[in-house]
Formats: structure tokens, sequence, C-alpha cells
């Protein structure tokens, strides 16, 4: 058996606690400090890409040795783990869904899904999926008004809970809508098809995902710049189409975020393997491994308990208070990750889902 690659499962911890900013900072507020605003827009649409590329990349190292020895056993077992843990996922993020709007676990349960099907392809065929699935979206927008539903003041979505809006929402113009998100999932299994246990295959993806990263910033700050011809107004326009934010989820964005997820992760890999046994690396490793635990309890406890102290000022707060938070917040999973791993295998929603997608 193929032994556990510590880096994925830092990779997994940083983009958690990128994920826990980002939110924090929408579910709170981001008034005052210019430059504390720009830092923690550094991880939006990053660090939630990140996330979903490693669940491929987790997907693909649960299968990969039943796949290669063609035990058709192991490969419906597999299979049956993965779609458990998918209707599981699903289940989960809509259960809060009232408490938090943007959450991703119900997206990510129907990408899961969908990678399935794609489990014992090649990885070229597996790319080449993902390519065909971020150029087919901007299509999309061409049939259907990306605004349909939404209320980008407040960020209220009017008909979440009826038939159409909810498909819509899920497949198209949602916070991470299956067409294109799914793609960060393929580019992940097909990440994790390959030998990351050779460093040279790593640090090959590694500079090509910084290269590619690089270059489509540039090429997004220079189309924005030279088509804009100075007007901030046509500048501010331009960037919803050639910038990099993730809404909507254009091919630019969509390129910059799978190459600085593959960066990210293989750079993780990297320096775990060089530092094993350095104790932040280690920090990060276990809580990697509590991941989903520390994805629904920013949520539930993380958010909760600001809520439940004053909730008329959800949305107020200071982006100094809402990035502390976040911090002070994932610097607490990180020790209770340590404190817990000395017990315990697996974390508590991590145990459950074991027991429920045998």
């Amino acid at each position: 058996m193929n032994r556990r690659i510590i880096g994925i499962d830092v990779a997994r911890a940083l983009a958690v606690i990128g994920m826990i900013i980002v939110n924090f900072k929408i579910a709170f507020g981001e008034e005052g400090s210019g430059f504390l605003k720009s830092f923690a827009g550094i991880f939006e649409g990053k660090a939630a890409a990140t996330f979903v590329v490693l669940a491929g990349v987790g997907i693909a190292l649960m299968s990969n040795s039943a796949i290669k020895e063609n035990n058709i056993r192991k490969i419906r077992g597999a299979q049956t783990r993965i779609a458990k843990r998918a209707f599981l996922l699903f289940i989960i993020g809509l259960s809060y869904i009232a408490i938090w709007p943007a959450d991703i676990l119900h997206f990510y349960g129907v990408y899961m899904l969908i990678a399935l099907l794609l489990l014992k392809s090649r990885p070229k065929t597996i790319l080449s999926v993902s390519l065909l699935i971020i150029l087919v979206y901007p299509l999309f927008m061409l049939i259907w008004n990306y605004d349909t539903g939404w209320d980008f003041e407040s960020f209220n979505y009017s008909d979440f809970w009826t038939v159409e809006g909810f498909t819509r929402n899920l497949f198209y113009n949602g916070f991470h809508p299956v067409i294109p998100w799914t793609a960060f999932m393929l580019i992940g299994l097909w990440f994790g098809k390959q030998n990351l246990h050779d460093s040279k295959v790593v640090k090959k993806t590694l500079w090509i995902g910084l290269s590619i990263f690089i270059a489509i910033q540039i090429l997004s700050y220079g189309l924005i710049s030279f088509l804009s011809l100075g007007s901030e107004s046509v500048a501010k326009e331009l960037g919803q189409i050639l910038g990099t934010s993730p809404m909507p989820p254009l091919p630019i964005y969509m390129i910059s975020g799978s190459s600085i997820a593959l960066f990210i992760i293989s750079a993780c890999i990297l320096i775990s393997k060089k530092f094993e046994r350095n104790r932040v690396v280690t920090a990060l490793n276990k809580t990697g491994q509590l991941a989903l635990t520390f994805y629904v309890a920013h949520v539930i406890i993380g958010m909760g308990v600001i809520e439940i102290w004053n909730p008329a000022k959800m949305g107020s707060y200071s982006i100094a208070f809402s990035l502390s938070y976040a911090l002070l917040f994932s610097l607490l999973c990180v020790f209770f990750a340590v404190i817990w791993k000395k017990y315990a295998d697996a974390g508590p929603l991590e145990w459950l889902f074991r027991k429920l997608a045998k």
C-alpha cells in the first residue's frame, strides 16, 4: 500500500483556513483597512478551488490501486464509498443552507458523482473533459441571464427552494455551480492519477501551475487595461468578464484557480516531504485530516457564536475583526486537531463518514 502523502493533508489544512478567512469576511463584514481587505481578498476563489481540486486528488488516491490491478470488486467498493460520501455531503450542505447560503458541500457532492463517471478514464480524457466544461460555460451565459434569482446587494437568492431556482443555482449561477466547478475536481482527479511519490512529477506540475497562473494574471490585467482605455467604469465591467473573480466563473478564473491550486498542492507535497518532522508541518497535517469537521464547525460554531452574541451586527463588522476572528478560529482548529489526533485516528465527522459510507 502506498504511504499517505503528508503534503495533501497540509494543503487541505491551508485550503480550509483560506476558506474560513473568506467566509468570515463575507458573513461578518469587511469595513475598514484597505490593506486587510486586500490580504483577505488573496484567498477569494483560490482556497475553495484548492479544496475542490484536493477532493479530486483524494478520489484518485482512493481508487488508483484497484483500477491499476483491474480488481472489479475493489473498484465497485471504491465507487460505492465515493457515491455514499457524495450523498452525505449533499445532505449536510443543504441542512444548514439557511444559516450559510454560500455552502460548498452540497455542490461538492454533485461534483463527486460526475467525477465518479470518469473514475476509470485515462488522465488525458479527464483533463480534456475538464477543459471542455470550462469552455462551455460562457455559452450558457449567452443563453441564460446569469443574474436571475440574485440580489447581489444582500446575496439572497429569491427562488432557491423552487425546482427551477434550485436547479439553476446548483448547475449554473450559484456560489460554486456544478458547471463549471466540476472541472476543478476533475483536474484534481487527473493530478491524483500521476505518481505523486515522484518528486520530479510534482516539481514539473508546480512550475507549470505557477507559470500558467502568472501568465493568466498578466493576460487578465493586460486585456482589462488595454480595452478599458483608462476608464474605471469600463474596467470594472470588463473585470467581470476578463478578471479572476469567481462570480461568474468564466474561463480566466477557472484556469487561474486550477493552476494556483496545482501549484499550492505541489508545493505542499514537496515541502512536507523535505520537512516531514517539522512541528508546523505535523500540526497542519493533522489539521488537514479533520478538514470536513472544521469546514462544518466554522459555519455552525464559528459563525453561530457571533450571530447569537450580536445578530443585528452580522455583516457590518470591520475587516480587522473578521480577519482576526478567522485567524483565531483557525488556530483553535489546529490546536484541536493536534490534541484530537493523540486519541483518535479520524475527526468526528470523518469518523461518522467512515461508518456511514463503508
